[in-house]
């Protein structure tokens, strides 16, 4: 969410894994804030950037993401993937500690 001239915004994307992540909601002032109250709700990550916003906001419900901006919304997934400790589909998650491998 960020806040505008004429009041606050936000956008929802929904990612499978799959495909290019998708819109999935948008608002301004009220509808955003109902927007991230479920967020929150669901304990969705909530990562603010005001010039992104303004991207995605231009797109229209359903619309993927552009592959100009691939590379920005996968940082953002991966860190939100981290934070609730999940990985990608044949991920075998963070290597081990070599403080804690056997000696020669």
């Amino acid at each position: 969410m960020n806040q505008t001239p004429s009041g606050r915004q936000a956008i929802a994307l929904s990612y499978d894994g799959q495909q290019a992540p998708t819109l999935t909601a948008k608002g301004d002032d009220e509808l955003a804030e109902a927007i991230l109250a479920i967020a929150r709700e669901h304990e969705v990550p909530i990562y603010e950037n005001a010039e992104l916003v303004r991207l995605l906001a231009q797109l229209e419900l359903g619309d993927a993401i552009p592959e100009a901006l691939y590379r920005s919304i996968a940082a953002i997934i991966a860190f939100a993937w981290y934070l609730k400790g999940k990985y990608p589909e044949g991920f075998a998650g963070p290597a081990p500690s070599p403080v804690n491998e056997p000696g020669p």
